[in-house]
């Protein structure tokens, strides 16, 4: 076991993935129940790529422009749908791999629409917890359910094979 996979690493790593949780998690809760509209921001992000030095990079002016834009209703589900998912499961550590990609995900797409705020603090407390791999999740939902998954997964593929073999006979 690697030292920052230990179970004294693990409670700064918990601290850690529950703080992260809570931010996703309350900036999710504003806009589900709040009249969140994505078309301002997204208007916003496009106009900072003009310019002299735009914020924003052109190949991302053209997905804002070519597909966020028109699938806004879209974004507007997704985005606080997937902050609270986000947050809930790095609160609890459950799918926390997932949700720390999911949040990095939406970090670096807030940074790369010009809006720096506090991801780029988001984005790499995520980081970090990625690198830490089971030491992030060892306090959590995940240290019991992924054992658990992996065994059924292996039963599963026993009682194939062997189905099978006795097919094939």
């Amino acid at each position: 076991m690697r030292w920052y996979q230990t179970p004294q690493a693990a409670v700064i790593w918990t601290v850690m993935r529950v703080w992260l949780g809570i931010q996703w998690l309350e900036a999710g809760l504003h806009k589900v129940t709040g009249e969140f509209d994505a078309s301002g921001f997204l208007q916003g992000a496009l106009a900072k790529a003009t310019g002299e030095n735009p914020a924003v990079q052109g190949w991302y002016a053209a997905f804002l422009e070519n597909v966020a834009i028109p699938n806004v209703k879209l974004f507007n589900i997704l985005i606080p749908y997937g902050e609270v998912l986000v947050g809930v499961g790095l609160i609890i550590g459950a799918a926390t791999i997932p949700a720390l990609l999911a949040g990095a995900f939406m970090n670096l797409n807030f940074l790369l629409a010009g809006t720096v705020s506090t991801n780029p603090v988001l984005l790499t407390a995520a980081v970090i917890l990625l690198f830490v791999g089971a030491g992030a999740y060892y306090f959590g939902v995940d240290r019991f359910a992924i054992p658990a998954l992996k065994q059924y997964i292996g039963q599963r593929r026993t009682r194939t094979a062997q189905q099978k073999r006795a097919t094939a006979h």
